[in-house]
């Protein structure tokens, strides 16, 4: 995807609002608001936002888990099996 083909103005934005939102529904790929020749808002489609915050989401459990492998608070999964059928007989 190239950013530099979805880059408009805000004056392109006022006056497209319902076409920019159906081509956002459409291809899915988020458009640059530029303010005074400069990058000011990002738009997209909810779905696509969605999935963003759903991976930011996935990510941040991932370095979460790293910190706590780092700071010795793991186990090997093999001596949590071993714990939990203990506990279950």
């Amino acid at each position: 995807m190239r950013y530099s083909t979805s880059i408009k103005p805000i004056s392109y934005f006022k006056a497209n609002a319902a076409e920019i939102l159906r081509n956002l529904a459409e291809t899915r790929e988020p458009m640059i608001i530029t303010q005074n020749g400069e990058a000011t808002a990002v738009v997209q489609d909810v779905a696509s936002y969605e999935a963003t915050q759903e991976t930011l989401a996935l990510l941040k459990i991932l370095a979460l888990s790293r910190q706590d492998i780092a700071a010795g608070r793991a186990r090997p999964i093999r001596e949590v099996i071993e714990e939990l059928k203990a506990k279950r007989r």
